[in-house]
């Protein structure tokens, strides 16, 4: 009987052990799922310890840094594109440390952005436009544009008439038209700057205004010796 009632009592301990146990985890499990702080209607957010939160841009974003990232994301690849013509074509030494400094930071720049759209869940183009992913119906245009909301883009014919040029006549031509095309993205930029919501999307537009509007000075700089 003795045994008995020590094996009974013994089994009760564990019972009581087991039953704290699981109260202390229920109460863990209760902080651990508590609900994350609410964020502006306006604006979507990453859950906390969500994948999306690791994110290259992470924290909240609006449309206004979407529209950015597609829109700036094809203007830099025109940069580039101008860039690339400059190889056998130009001459000042002014132009080719400028054509190295864009490819420099413009490509970086593109993948940058094209992680921010795949990590916010949002398609690389705008979806309508010219292709260029262009179209967020502001009205960027200076002339040069390639559709609505494409500050500076370069048309058609102004690229086959600089891939037509060669020496100084090209370094002009660059230098005018990259003035131009610059000035379009530091509009974009200073745009994402006043109604961007996510810091990553509004330190790259910082970033570009800095950058571009040195390259400006620059490029103008260029112009007046030739």
């Amino acid at each position: 009987m003795r045994a008995f009632a020590h094996r009974a009592t013994r089994a009760s301990v564990l019972v009581g052990a087991a039953a704290a146990t699981g109260l202390l985890l229920t109460a863990c499990g209760a902080d651990d799922t508590a609900p994350s702080a609410s964020v502006s209607p306006s604006a979507t957010a990453a859950a906390p310890g969500s994948a999306a939160s690791q994110a290259p841009a992470p924290g909240p974003f609006n449309d206004a840094d979407v529209m950015f990232a597609q829109m700036m994301i094809p203007h830099h690849e025109q940069a580039l594109e101008m860039a690339r013509l400059a190889d056998g074509r130009a001459e000042d030494p002014g132009v080719k440390r400028l054509v190295a400094a864009i490819e420099r930071a413009q490509d970086p720049e593109i993948r940058t952005m094209r992680a921010w759209l795949k990590g916010w869940g949002r398609p690389e183009s705008a979806g309508h436009g010219d292709g260029h992913g262009s179209g967020s119906g502001s009205d960027h245009g200076d002339g040069h544009g390639s559709g609505p909301g494409m500050a500076g883009m370069m048309s058609e014919q102004d690229m086959k008439d600089l891939a037509a040029a060669r020496g100084k006549e090209f370094d002009r031509a660059f230098a005018e038209l990259m003035i131009a095309h610059h000035e379009g993205a530091v509009t974009m930029a200073e745009e994402e700057r006043s109604k961007g919501l996510n810091p990553t999307a509004k330190k790259l537009a910082d970033d570009v205004v800095r950058t571009q509007s040195a390259e400006i000075a620059e490029l103008r700089k260029v112009l007046d010796r030739l």
